[in-house]
């Protein structure tokens, strides 16, 4: 076994740590498992607490532009109060549970671009030391799946998904930042709209389905953004092809450039440093690479290459972070 990092603030001779999980995809709300290996150093150390971090690749607007950080959104204390002996291996296996607005970062096997990582922080003997840092791949949950596949049976195709610091006004959002999934229109909307941005926002009793349109404008009249809020239980059993049209068509057929009725309330205007999309950038090095289908929206790759950069980017992050640690 290789353990990844030597821990720095402890200087050479100090324990070593490798946080392995268990296998994913794992699922928003459900549990994260896995197991922390840690291996003494050249003397005896008292561990104080063993935390996992969630992490995640977030971009901000601002009024220089977009810029990418990383945000922490959980922290998990899942082990400590014990010594670990000069060269003793110890395994502290852990079960946490996701929040439930844990972004999805692949659909059907295919990675959407979205980052996010589990991050291993040690505390001994006063000193702490963010020591690994693993990826970690989050699917949907069954009702966000079955949205996605009604997009896709319908004709939209992915473009890119990301995740947006920022808090959509009028919702039950949680989380400092939330997940755009950006859809290119199918062709019976293509007329109407330019892509149309799905956000999902889970909780124990459903899912908040926000759906943005990117509009056309038309021969006297410039474009706009409408928006509307749908509420779901995580047991409904709909058409859902026949449910997510009529979702679009309401959305299409709205005037008001900001606030609409979903099936369940209203959704208001933007508050201030909220939820707005002036300048938007797309998400990374995605395009247009996984193409919808009748199978639903992760079919294939186009030529590999985009896939490719995802992988690269991922594998960089990671990198990136692990020797700033």
């Amino acid at each position: 076994m290789v353990f990844k990092r030597l821990l720095g603030s402890l200087g050479v001779g100090g324990p070593t740590v490798d946080t392995v999980l268990d296998a994913g995809p794992f699922r928003p709300g459900g549990a994260l498992s896995g197991q922390v290996h840690l291996k003494g150093g050249n003397a005896d150390f008292d561990i104080e607490h063993v935390t996992l971090e969630l992490v995640a690749r977030v971009e901000a607007e601002h009024e220089g532009g977009e810029s990418e950080g990383v945000v922490a959104f959980e922290r998990y204390t899942v082990g400590g109060g014990f010594r670990l002996a000069e060269g003793e291996e110890r395994s502290v296996p852990f079960s946490v549970t996701l929040p439930w607005e844990t972004p999805v970062t692949e659909l059907h096997g295919q990675p959407l671009g979205v980052v996010l990582g589990v991050r291993t922080e040690l505390a001994v003997a006063g000193a702490r030391d963010k020591g690994d840092l693993d990826p970690l791949t989050v699917g949907p949950l069954p009702v966000q799946e079955a949205i996605l596949e009604a997009f896709g049976q319908l004709g939209f195709g992915f473009k890119s998904a990301d995740l947006e610091y920022g808090r959509i006004g009028g919702t039950g959002q949680q989380l400092p930042f939330y997940q755009e999934i950006e859809l290119n229109p199918a062709p019976q909307y293509a007329h109407q709209v330019n892509e149309i941005e799905v956000t999902f926002l889970a909780n124990p009793g459903g899912v908040e389905v926000v759906l943005e349109a990117d509009k056309r404008g038309g021969f006297f009249s410039a474009g706009h953004d409408a928006l509307t809020r749908f509420t779901v239980g995580h047991q409904d059993a709909r058409d859902w092809n026949a449910e997510v049209d009529g979702w679009v068509r309401q959305l299409t057929e709205q005037r008001a450039a900001h606030g609409s009725h979903g099936s369940h309330g209203s959704f208001g205007a933007y508050g201030h440093g909220e939820h707005h999309h002036d300048g938007h950038r797309s998400g990374p090095g995605m395009g247009t690479a996984i193409a919808a289908g009748a199978a639903g929206l992760a079919v294939g790759v186009a030529g590999g290459m985009v896939a490719a950069e995802v992988v690269d980017e991922v594998g960089d992050f990671f990198e990136g972070e692990e020797d700033e640690g």
